[in-house]
């Protein structure tokens, strides 16, 4: 059987819903869905679950952001492991960091991701817009951008190469616009990318 009629049939067996980890499956193996590096211990019940890459970068501002002004925007400054590999992230500081994962979604599929409990009930937030839509990644993949921010009074230690965010995925009757095709997308991006907005934002 060829990839386009596996992908086909997978198709046809979907349907709109959150994908479980049997479905999850199918999707990699009819190519709906692709992960790179790929870890099937990664696959949970309802999600898949996603580890923190190996580079960060700090957001550093020197004053008053106007997201229409590039040269406004904070400077994306990178964060070296310590010693032992771990990546420190200071008390109120926000941090930039890729999935470990690239990820590529075919038009059948949208996704969203959300941090895990036990990072949350450590006060760390590991946030991003998290819409993940239909041909995300889908030529050659791509990382997800995270920002991780900590609440607490002390440095957070945290680990590269560790699972620290789930990326829900669902199924659904198939999108007319890929994500790919919209200006200033991230689609492509195989590392962290300062903010576009100001390419797209208009004065009133």
């Amino acid at each position: 059987m060829r990839f386009g009629e596996r992908a086909d049939q997978a198709r046809k067996r979907s349907r709109p819903g959150i994908l479980t980890d049997r479905a999850i499956r199918r999707a990699l193996g009819a190519g709906e869905l692709r992960v790179d590096p790929f870890d099937p211990a990664l696959v949970r019940p309802a999600a898949l679950s996603l580890r923190l890459g190996h580079e960060a970068f700090s957001l550093v501002t020197t004053g008053p952001v106007d997201v229409a002004d590039r040269s406004t925007h904070p400077e994306l400054v990178p964060k070296e492991p310590d010693g032992r590999g771990r990546l420190t992230v200071e008390p109120g500081e926000v941090v930039l960091a890729p999935t470990l994962e690239k990820i590529g979604l075919s038009g059948n599929l949208a996704g969203l991701v959300d941090g895990t409990s036990d990072y949350a009930r450590l006060g760390i937030s590991v946030v991003l817009c998290g819409q993940v839509s239909p041909g995300f990644g889908h030529e050659t993949g791509a990382v997800l951008t995270l920002e991780i921010v900590n609440h607490l009074r002390h440095p957070v230690l945290l680990y590269p190469g560790v699972r620290i965010c789930n990326l829900m995925l669902f199924a659904s009757t198939g999108s007319e616009l890929s994500y790919g095709t919209m200006p200033h997308n991230y689609s492509s991006d195989h590392a962290v990318v300062a903010s576009r907005l100001a390419d797209h934002v208009r004065y009133h």
